[in-house]
């Protein structure tokens, strides 16, 4: 497909599709009408051929990672001009250009920011793949500066991989300009993460802005000068002064541009200083600045200039303050508490209180704003305000001063803890509905706007031992929060940040259900190892709160995960570590109820039967006794009430049933969790289980032909938000799926998706992630292409296992490319050992087709026993609408039967698999042979058959 020709403003919008905006917040952001965003929605859908709205927003984020539109630059819009430094925006652009990483060095109030941002706009065009502002001053904790690059470009977290991982991933192999403002206050969190970024992405320019050098390599040290003020009237300083003064109701005339200027070279050209000043300038004239100003830049005379630009900034930050009133002066140094943009509402919750109330606290924020000591930002939500960096600092150690600070800290927590239990009560309202239906409805918007707010009232609660248990309350809403944003590594993070605080609090009860929820965020992380660690200090924490009970469980769960999930762990815990951990809960449950029996059998089925084939697992499955365990783990487990337990056994229940060889036990069994899910609250262990669930479901129902409903849970799989960044596990099985129903056009697109996830996780190994490169793979082959089917069978030897695909769905995929070039000797040998002596690898998804193949490709080759291996294979795959129409098929070729190849046609098209209806029809030779050749050109194959 021809990439789609989308404006930059199209591009723009559909970026804010993709996080599910309203028109009208789309409009809000953009600052154009919501007739006109209708309008480029209307385009859009038009270009990309999408059928609705929400269809849309899914293929937007898709698409910005394919690269398949031109990023618009992610730059923030200064609501003032910016004025002169003509000389250094040059300088400084081809610094950008050229150089690794660029550091804008220079005191606080000395235009960093903004001639960052102006060299960033002017060089833009020579970074393809974007341009991202990061500001960093929200940021306390300096382990999230790579979470908050990440929030910026909208990049989520993969599994298995830390956030800043995910970032590298995602800018790997791009060529983009990544601006990072602020860095100073957490500039050990800024230089390490730079050091990785640049030895990671060659591609990637960085421009920073900081008080001091980051001291790591590649960088080059950028002086920002103070604004130039040796030509008098003529000057830079003086036309920043004159274009600010007019912004505030009056600007100097021509006589007065001496006095200007002399008046900004005191100010030693600092923008900040110069800016406050023209603020006062309607008010005060040029006499009444020269004048208040004095006194207060005395002080400077006789130091060193460098020195003294340091504090002059100060110093007319000390006497804008001093001008204020005395309301206006607590307003400033109250509301330096915010780390984001704040609303009035939110304002007056913190810094109403004597000698404010919330109507002056209202009035005082315009009248704050008119002095340029904030900045108002009209928005969807209402007019936000925000304090320069340098203001807020400056507001800081006023709030120090005033001995405010923890009282003024102590409301802001109050106000975050209600900020954030308005957003739980409004997720909790739409319990029912995905993670996607929420975002849409802009809440997400509310969160995202808070959050920075959250976890800087956390930081601050977490070291008031009078408030730790109020800290505990925020780190529990603020991982719920950041889970459900699928912000996974800090949700994980805040959940045991609040276990400890509960801990030193004395709720060791409280500590083991935060730490369960940690370990479900580990789950849907894919960490095995954290999962394992989490269990097990849970069951630690439980024994503290004397709860033995719970304890069993949480070593039972343990066990369980060491081989129900072993392909996610780094390192794999031992048979005889997972064999003491269950000797253990088998005794602390030996009396126990339904809940702590349900989690025994499921570890007996895991570490004694091995239902899930783990990697420590032997090579004997004693099939029937895990079939016992794991039905008493459901009866338990349903007995309990408890649908996530009850899901997990019937997992092992389907894994039982695949290494008896009864592929519709295993099918019934991964349908049944689906439905037992429904039930289940909203937890971190819930959405693990659904996206397992999802994944068996369609894998098992395509072991039973059932290609339809395989391709709708599929679908659903690939379209979960928790698995927006990993692409290659979402669409694993619907490729497969896509695959085998004959969906090229399907399987290509999903395939790109596949590869460039794969790519940017680390190209993991998996056992889904064979069978789905192997199907990319075989629809390759099908079309003829076979330099792709090449490439994407190396992929396989790296994203499966060899011994899984040299056996099993490999044998499977390889036959039908041969069968369908009329290879069918080929076909034959690589199917040729019977299943009974590949069961191994046959067993759950592939028996039925490999024994149906193996059928088909006797017949074809014309081998003696041909009818003798469609007969065995009848009773095998009884029941399979698209196995038996194969071995129908086989015996109508046998017995040159044309008019049941013509039914056996119509089963394959009523089983979902066009692919094979249409290989029929070109079997059955004749005018139906160019109606089958029709068929498979409409499906994107080459219509060549045997």
């Amino acid at each position: 497909m021809s990439t789609p020709e989308i404006s930059a403003r199209e591009a723009e919008v559909l970026a804010l599709l993709g996080e599910h905006l309203t028109n009208a917040e789309i409009s809000a952001q953009l600052f154009i009408s919501v007739r006109t965003v209708e309008s480029h929605v209307s385009a859009l859908l038009r270009k990309l051929r999408a059928p609705d709205r929400r269809t849309l927003s899914r293929r937007a984020a898709d698409l910005a990672r394919a690269g398949r539109t031109r990023p618009a630059p992610a730059l923030p819009t200064p609501l003032t001009a910016f004025v002169g430094r003509t000389r250094e925006r040059a300088d400084l652009a081809e610094a950008v250009k050229t150089r690794r990483l660029v550091t804008a060095v220079g005191p606080g109030g000395v235009g960093k920011t903004r001639l960052a941002l102006a060299v960033a706009a002017q060089t833009a065009g020579d970074f393809p793949d974007g341009v991202w502002f990061v500001d960093l001053a929200p940021v306390t904790d300096p382990g999230r500066v790579g979470a908050a690059v990440a929030a910026t470009m909208g990049t989520g977290e993969q599994p298995a991989r830390g956030v800043d991982e995910t970032v590298l991933a995602a800018l790997t192999g791009h060529r983009a300009l990544l601006v990072l403002d602020n860095c100073e206050q957490i500039i050990e969190g800024v230089a390490p993460f730079l050091e990785r970024l640049l030895t990671a992405c060659p591609g990637v320019q960085v421009l920073a802005t900081s008080r001091a050098r980051m001291l790591v390599p590649f960088e080059w040290a950028f002086e920002v000068p103070p604004l130039s003020w040796a030509d008098g009237a003529e000057s830079e300083a003086v036309a920043l002064f004159v274009d600010r003064a007019a912004a505030a109701g009056r600007a100097p005339d021509a006589a007065a541009r001496e006095g200007v200027a002399a008046l900004c070279a005191g100010l030693d050209g600092m923008a900040l200083a110069v800016e406050l000043a023209a603020a006062r300038y309607p008010a005060l004239g040029l006499e009444g600045l020269t004048a208040g100003l004095t006194d207060q830049l005395r002080m400077l005379a006789g130091g060193p200039r460098a020195h003294d630009r340091h504090r002059s900034v100060g110093a007319v930050l000390d006497w804008s303050h001093d001008l204020l009133e005395p309301w206006d002066r607590a307003l400033l140094r109250r509301i330096s508490v915010f780390a984001a943009p704040f609303t009035a509402e939110a304002a007056a919750a913190v810094a109403a209180f004597a000698p404010l109330d919330p109507a002056a606290v209202a009035d005082g924020l315009g009248r704050l704003a008119e002095q340029s000591l904030l900045t108002a930002t009209p928005t969807s939500a209402g007019v936000r305000y925000r304090a320069l960096e340098t203001v807020r600092q400056y507001g800081t150690r006023r709030l120090a001063d005033a001995d405010e600070r923890a009282d003024v800290r102590s409301r802001h927590l109050d106000w975050c803890l209600a900020a954030a239990s308005a957003l739980e009560d409004a997720q909790r309202a739409d319990a029912s509905a995905e993670f996607a239906e929420f975002a849409a409805q802009g809440r997400w918007a509310r969160f995202d706007g808070t959050a920075d707010d959250l976890r800087t009232a956390l930081a601050w609660a977490a070291g008031s031992p009078e408030r730790r248990e109020d800290a505990r309350r925020l780190a529990l809403a603020l991982a719920g929060l950041a889970f459900a944003r699928t912000l996974v590594g800090e949700a994980q993070q805040c959940f045991e940040q609040a276990a400890a605080f509960a801990d030193t609090a004395g709720d060791p009860a409280g500590a083991a259900a935060a730490l369960r929820r940690a370990a479900g965020v580990a789950g849907c992380r894919r960490l095995g190892d954290d999962m394992f660690r989490l269990h097990r200090a849970a069951a630690d924490a439980a024994r503290r709160a004397g709860d033995t009970t719970a304890a069993g469980r949480d070593l039972a769960a343990a066990a369980t995960v060491a081989y129900r999930f072993s392909s996610t762990f780094e390192q794999v815990p031992t048979v005889q570590e997972a064999a003491c951990l269950l000797a253990e809960a088998r005794e602390l449950s030996r009396d126990a109820g339904p809940a702590a029996g349900a989690a025994v059998a499921l570890a007996e089925a895991a570490v004694v039967a091995d239902a899930f084939g783990a990697v420590q697992g032997g090579t004997d499955n004693t099939a029937h006794e895990t079939v016992g365990h794991a039905e008493r783990a459901v009866e338990l487990a349903r007995r309990a009430n408890d649908p996530v337990a009850e899901s997990a056994a019937l997992d092992a229940l389907s894994g039982a049933h695949s290494w008896a060889g009864r592929p519709f036990g295993a099918a019934d069994a991964a349908r049944r969790r689906i439905d037992v899910l429904t039930a289940a609250r909203r937890t971190p262990a819930a959405a693990h289980e659904r996206m397992d669930a999802l994944a068996m479901a369609s894998a098992t129902a395509l072991g039973v032909g059932e290609l339809e409903q395989a391709r709708r849970w599929g679908r659903q799989l690939a379209g979960h938000p928790l698995l927006a960044e990993a692409g290659h596990h979402a669409v694993s099985w619907l490729l497969v799926a896509d695959a085998l129903a004959g969906a090229a056009d399907d399987v290509l697109a999903g395939g790109a998706r596949f590869l460039d996830a794969w790519e940017r996780g680390g190209r993991p190994r998996s056992f889904s992630l064979g069978p789905a490169a192997a199907s990319v793979a075989m629809v390759h082959g099908l079309r003829g292409d076979h330099e792709a089917r090449t490439a994407w069978l190396a992929i396989v030897q790296e994203a499966g296992h060899e011994s899984e695909h040299r056996h099993g769905y490999g044998a499977v995929f390889d036959a039908t490319v041969s069968l369908h070039h009329g290879a069918a000797e080929a076909a034959l040998e690589r199917v040729a050992p019977p299943p009974d002596r590949v069961w191994k690898w046959v067993t759950w998804v592939w028996l039925h087709w490999y024994a149906a193949v193996r059928a088909e490709a006797s017949t074809l080759a014309g081998h003696p026993d041909a009818r003798e291996r469609i007969g065995a294979a009848r009773g095998l795959v009884a029941g399979n609408p698209v196995a038996t129409a194969q071995l129908d098929r086989c015996e109508a070729l046998l017995d040159g039967d044309r008019a049941r190849l013509l039914t056996v046609a119509a089963a394959f098209e009523a089983a979902g698999s066009r692919y094979q209806a249409a290989r029929t029809l070109l079997l059955a030779g004749d005018a139906h042979a160019t109606a089958g050749g029709a068929s498979l050109a409409g499906l994107g194959l080459a219509p060549r058959a045997g």
